[in-house]
């Protein structure tokens, strides 16, 4: 039986994954931590209070609930972490060390951890990256996610760990609010299109980015970690692939459902980091390894988000 932790379980994507996981496996044998005590979710399942740098509190939580497999989110995303680096490497670092070292001390069945596109540099080629390819990142988002895929390519190769990671494009959900990514202008633009507000963008025109929608890459995330081991050949992080858009390209396509929706242009500090990031993803080695394919694009996911986006407003203002 699978008994699954997951660190940061209230963010963007361990909120989603947290929830498929229990509808897949059972709400008993998933276990939520976060560092938030009172968030609303905390209340939903059995839940653990994590700090994921303090190692003993982490395997206290693994003993206690007979973990076998561990999704390990917690992170300080990009913009975040530029603004507090010390702190971006202490909890990306120090606790991607902490959950290697318990898998390896208890032989637990797999880990998961996620990489980001944020590992690739000006110097990487921007059309269609490979797999393979130059890494020079300049965020210490893009630095520790980079020096994580080593580390996790090591405990494999060194300890038999079975880790598993996705370099993560921009993520676009509805369920949960933006987290400190320079893709969130991404997801704010869908809630300011369904409230009628105008919507003020922190990149500029013409800033291609690679996206995918938050049901993909929970479904695909999935599947890397039901696949068979023997499937599995790059065990630093897998290239991840879906759509890629500007932010003209997006509100052209909201506008398609909301005509009215206005967008202005006031690039700041996020935009350095978009422009030092790909373009477009080449993600051949996930597809031919375990058989990925997204199956949302642009407009279909613009369709489902604002569906649900005026579903949850509506309810808000009925109650």
């Amino acid at each position: 039986m699978n008994r699954i932790l997951i660190t940061g379980a209230f963010g963007q994507l361990g909120s989603e994954i947290t929830d498929e996981l229990r509808t897949k496996y059972g709400e008993s044998n998933v276990v939520a931590s976060d560092i938030s005590k009172d968030h609303p979710k905390a209340k939903e399942g059995i839940f653990e209070y994590l700090d994921v740098t303090d190692a003993e509190r982490l395997e206290e939580i693994v003993e206690k609930h007979g973990i076998t497999q561990i999704y390990h989110l917690a992170a300080l995303l990009s913009s975040v972490g530029e603004s507090k680096p010390q702190m971006a490497w202490d909890i990306n670092m120090n606790g991607l060390v902490n959950v290697l070292e318990i898998a390896r001390k208890r032989n637990l069945d797999k880990v998961y951890w996620p990489s980001s596109i944020a590992v690739f540099g000006p110097d990487s080629p921007k059309q269609d990256t490979p797999q393979n390819t130059i890494m020079n990142p300049t965020t210490m988002y893009g630095i520790s996610k980079l020096a994580g895929e080593k580390l996790c390519e090591y405990y494999h190769a060194k300890f038999g760990v079975d880790v598993r990671s996705i370099r993560y494009p921009g993520l676009i959900g509805w369920k949960a609010l933006p987290g400190g990514g320079t893709t969130d202008y991404a997801v704010d633009i869908y809630h300011k299109a369904v409230n009628n507000e105008p919507f003020e963008c922190f990149l500029a025109k013409g800033t291609a980015l690679p996206m995918m929608y938050m049901d993909d890459a929970v479904r695909g995330t999935i599947e890397l970690m039901e696949a068979p081991a023997e499937k599995i050949k790059v065990r630093t992080s897998y290239n991840f692939s879906a759509i890629s858009f500007t932010p003209e390209e997006i509100l052209a396509s909201i506008q398609k459902i909301v005509p009215e929706l206005e967008m202005t242009h006031n690039p700041d500090h996020r935009q350095g980091i978009a422009e030092s990031w790909p373009q477009s993803i080449a993600d051949d080695h996930a597809r031919k390894d375990w058989g990925w394919t997204p199956e949302f694009d642009l407009d279909r996911m613009s369709e489902d988000i604002i569906k649900n986006l005026r579903e949850i407003y509506y309810a808000q203002k009925e109650a």
